[in-house]
């Protein structure tokens, strides 16, 4: 071997270099033992002590010492599904930085742009501002954007002489600008929840920003914080006294229109006998009455007393008016209370035309940020009457006055709040608004939620301040933190989410260590078994090592490590040691033929190259696009997969030869044979190709039934491709699915989709309930309302906090957007690994017949995998739905398959070249015969590593794993029975038509 000093060195360096990386790794599960110790299960103590080391040096080696923070920073990073903690991406709202760029222009050409843009964002793949310039050009083709951006902010940029196009310029840029103010924002706020290694990165798609926090355990607070803008505003008020007449008047009114409607519907019924109408004369004769019972939540009493007076009180019967026992109004700027999920009912019926010409114009009515405080089930929250003073509705003053922030108590002692400091212009029209409103409310709001309405009791001045609002202390950190921090520039929505709770952390991490350590001895022993004890051994040597590379490697890229990466790494173990089988079988072909051990070895080795290269490659490619297609747990799996590829191919190349070389220096024996397995296919004639037909036949009826159930049955499509929320729920007992589906259909407006996933006890709650609404308190009130639906299960003495603890094992949401841009993602990425790996094929063969066998077996492949998933879904104990999981088993299944392909292809060219004049049936017949050996163990050891993960694996990713099983099955099958017979139909095809050239000339 060439090179052989270099080699050692290399080996030697790498070895130090990820040993440097791993006792990181070490020194913190040392330090984190002895705060385990010490706080003997006190959690607040564990922290104290740990945050005790943070600047102590706790890794000396002389030259440099590292505290625990260095440590932890340096150890193998473990993923969410690992460690527990939440994962949420992040949009920030182009359209609203348009707007405020426009400075809110009410222009009707811009705001239809707007509108028609943000409706075609649904169905495309461009971004806002390209789609927002295309359908201001179809509205208007002579508009001038210059005319609605050149604001006072924009002055410098945007003149009425720009061009459309120097506008978009200037919006992208400024668009951008904002965007990257919002990451630094949000970075800003995330320190303040106290994980350890948060980690906060821009995605690709405009706007976009992945947020994970190991270990945190609020997700309600994290949302909340992450998706406030911070728009502080202060705004003067209505009385209730001023208002509750005009409120009077609406109700009345309404009950006039609803009566009217109640009135046209009952004509309708009455004239049912009629001919039919069209659809479109049915809609627009569809009543306010029907599109209010949609949305209904009025509790089913069944006193007719109360009905009567709902229908009688329309407006009151959602928004319980603030009066006392005389029916007086009560002071203050509140003018009632609303239950939570009728919020949208009021919304509609306060905004109907015949009820705003009622109410004053300037007037507009918000929410409290917090139930009222008097209400303990939560539900019912404070309606404010705002009054707009100013010409341009905003607010008279803005949080950008605000300089500082700080949690402070008040003078009882009882709750916290939150002092404010302000710049002198603040301070100047905040002593103005005080003192003209001398006995009057002052509405402080938060992203257009009410946080406090105090009674200004006298002018205010030198720019201090307070905001009340019954805060708990870690409310009014929270308040102040985000103030502190600033003003996002925009919306930040959370459209996809994953809380993932620490107890099934540690039961991923338990399963995953489980598998790897079945995995590792049963390919240890399959080794030993098939080889001598010491050719077992060497290649066991490699597969020891090439775990510990990978491990060193993770720990030096700070990569993450998941449930799919440690899936990922058993399966490295089980094709890790391809190269080796395809090097011994070699090498035994060469004892075969007579050669001596040194010369066998060698030609081994070197024979054997073409076919290894090629086989890993090809897999390769697919971890890349896995890697470039993926996210969060599958970009885990792809990233241990490459590096497994990576270090496989160095310890099978290069250490197991140094060892060989060492012992054949010795003048020690070599021996790659037992006695169980000498002469294990060899000597095969079997002749494949004569009975390509039946298997083509065969593989055609696996096939059509197959697509015959994608047609009629489909797939079981997983949120992440659909959109939606879903909910790993664990109980103490078995649960009925049934029961709990039907239990839950009512409060979550449809029925959900229940299944059992593992234990009896568990189960997972899909539902799309209030997927298209956005906005924290919209998470809050789902996971409130399945909560709720639970109630019957788990009993009243049960506190929502006791439900997101104990029972909550795993929240998901994926919301429509992003659940499209994954399916489209995903398409592109089985289709990109098709053409590129078709692609290296021909170039590699020099032969398209080959590319086309390639091709049609994955394709044969895919679709028997597929077909398999929509027979046996909802018939197996187990998840089989289709989402990114099983895009990346897709992926690896096309990557092993063609893995295998290659191999068999790789002997048919050497064949072809040895014997020219044979037939050509007879060659690939040949060929294949002679790999037998190399397909079988591979497969089986491949098959055994992930027979075990399925096993032992955990869960979580039984389906992944499954469509693995199926695909190694399938993929030696077509590797043998499709990719060689179709390249051998082809070839024939290729050979005819040079014939008849070779005629004609």
């Amino acid at each position: 071997m060439r090179n052989k000093g270099a080699i050692q060195l290399f080996t030697i360096v790498f070895i130090l270099v990820c040993i440097y990386q791993l006792s990181f790794t070490l020194v913190t599960r040392k330090v984190e033992k002895q705060a385990r110790e010490y706080a003997q299960g006190d959690p607040v103590r564990q922290r104290n002590y740990l945050d005790s080391l943070s600047s102590v040096p706790v890794y000396n080696l002389g030259v440099v010492k590292y505290t625990y923070v260095d440590c932890k920073e340096r150890e193998i990073q473990l993923g969410l599904d690992l460690k527990g903690g939440m994962n949420v991406i992040l949009e920030v709202s182009v359209e609203d930085m348009l707007r405020a760029l426009s400075n809110y222009s009410t222009d009707s050409t811009f705001n239809k742009a707007i509108r028609q843009a943000k409706e075609r964002q649904r169905v495309s793949q461009a971004d806002f501002i390209t789609l927002f310039a295309e359908e201001f050009q179809k509205i208007d083709p002579n508009g001038s954007l210059a005319a609605i951006f050149s604001t006072v902010e924009l002055k410098d940029k945007i003149n009425f002489r720009s061009s459309n196009a120097d506008v978009i310029k200037v919006l992208r840029s400024e668009t951008q600008a904002a965007i990257d103010n919002a990451f630094n924002i949000l970075s800003n706020r995330i320190d303040q929840f106290g994980v350890v290694n948060p980690k906060i990165q821009r995605l690709e798609t405009q706007g976009r920003i992945l947020v994970e926090l190991p270990g945190v355990t609020e997700p309600e607070r994290v949302r909340k914080i992450l998706q406030s803008t911070a728009n502080l505003e202060f705004w003067l008020t209505y009385e209730n006294s001023e208002i509750l007449p005009s409120l009077i008047q609406a109700n009345n009114r309404l009950r006039e229109i609803l009566q009217a409607e109640r009135a046209a519907s009952d004509s309708l019924q009455q004239t049912a006998k009629k001919p039919a109408k069209t659809a479109e004369e049915k809609k627009t004769e569809l009543s306010l009455l029907e599109k209010l019972e949609k949305d209904t939540t009025a509790a089913d009493t069944g006193i007719s007393g109360l009905e009567s007076w709902n229908k009688q009180n329309p407006l009151f019967a959602v928004l319980r008016p603030n009066i006392d026992r005389n029916n007086a109004p009560l002071p203050g700027s509140m003018v009632g209370l609303v239950h939570v999920k009728d919020t949208g009912k009021l919304n509609y019926y306060l905004n109907l035309k015949p009820i705003k010409a009622l109410l004053p114009r300037d007037v507009r009515f918000l929410y409290s940020s917090k139930p009222w405080q008097n209400d303990p089930s939560g539900t019912l929250y404070e309606v404010h009457a705002i009054k707009v003073s100013t010409r341009d509705g905003r607010a008279p003053l803005s949080g950008d006055v605000v300089t500082s922030a700080r949690r402070e108590f008040g003078q009882t002692q009882s709750s916290a709040e939150v002092a404010m400091s302000m710049n002198p212009e603040g301070a100047k029209i905040w002593a103005r608004m005080t003192s003209d409103n001398v006995g009057r409310c002052i509405a402080i709001v938060l992203d257009d939620k009410v946080q406090s309405a105090p009674r200004v009791n006298g002018p205010i001045t030198g720019g201090h301040s307070q905001i009340t609002g019954n805060f708990t202390i870690k409310e009014a950190d929270d308040l102040a933190n985000i103030l502190k921090s600033g003003k996002l520039p925009a919306k930040a929505q959370i459209i996809q989410e994953t809380v993932v709770g620490p107890s099934l952390g540690k039961e991923a991490i338990q399963a995953g260590i489980k598998s790897f350590i079945i995995a590792f001895l049963a390919v240890v022993l399959y080794m030993i078994f098939f080889y001598t004890a010491q050719a077992g051994l060497y290649a066991d040597f490699a597969l020891i090592f090439n775990v510990f590379f990978i491990m060193g490697i993770l720990a030096s890229l700070g990569a993450v490590l998941t449930l799919p990466g440690i899936a990922g790494i058993v399966l490295t173990m089980g094709t890790a040691v391809d190269a080796n089988v395809l090097i011994y079988e070699r090498i035994k072909e060469e004892i075969a033929a007579g050669k001596g051990p040194k010369l066998a070895v060698a030609d081994g080795y070197k024979m054997a190259m073409s076919a290894i290269i090629d086989s890993n490659v090809t897999t390769l490619l697919s971890g890349i696009v896995l890697y470039v297609f993926g996210t969060g747990p599958i970009r885990g799996f792809a990233t241990t997969l490459i590096i497994g590829i990576l270090t496989s191919l160095f310890t099978a190349i290069f250490l197991v030869r140094l060892l060989y070389e060492w012992r054949l220096n010795r003048g020690m024996d070599v021996r790659f044979t037992n006695r169980f397995s000498k002469g294990f296919l060899k000597n095969v004639k079997v002749k494949w190709l004569e009975k390509r037909k039946i298997f083509y036949v065969v593989s055609g009826i696996i096939i059509t039934i197959g697509l015959i159930s994608l047609l009629t049955r489909g797939l079981a499509t997983g949120i992440d491709f659909t959109g939606g929320r879903s909910f790993i729920v664990r109980f103490t007992e078995p649960v009925n699915t049934l029961k709990v589906q039907e239990m839950l259909t009512p409060v979550l407006k449809g029925t959900p989709e229940v299944i059992t996933i593992g234990q009896t006890n568990q189960i997972r709650v899909t539902t799309k309930y209030l997927i298209d609404q956005q906005g924290a308190e919209i998470d809050s009130l789902v996971n409130y309302t399945v909560y709720q639906g639970f109630k019957p299960m788990i009993g009243d003495t049960v506190s929502f906090e006791t439900w997101n603890t104990n029972y909550l094992m795993n929240t998901q949401k994926v919301g429509p957007t992003i659940a499209r841009d994954i399916t489209i993602q995903a398409i592109w990425a089985v289709l990109f690994v098709l053409v590129i790996i078709a692609v290296y094929i021909i170039i590699r063969f020099r032969n398209w017949p080959f590319g086309m066998g390639a091709i049609v077996s994955l394709l044969h492949d895919v679709l028997i995998v597929l077909g398999l998933y929509s027979l046996l879904y909802g018939i197996m104990p187990f998840s089989l739905e289709i989402d990114q999981a099983f895009i990346a088993a897709i992926l690896t299944v096309v990557g092993y398959s063609i893995n295998d392909t290659v191999v068999v292809y790789d002997r048919i060219r050497e064949w072809r070249k040895l014997y020219p004049k044979r037939e050509s049936i007879e060659v690939f017949n040949g060929a294949i015969n002679s790999t037998l050996s190399r397909t079988f163990n591979t497969s089986m050891t491949t098959f055994l590593v992930i027979l075990i993960i399925f096993l032992f694996g955990g869960v979580v990713i039984k389906g992944f794993v499954f469509a693995l099983l199926i695909g190694i099955f399938v993929g030696t099958y077509s590797s043998v029975f499709v990719a060689a017979p179709v390249a051998f139909d082809f070839l024939r095809i290729e050979e005819k038509r040079r014939e008849k050239k070779m005629q004609k000339k």
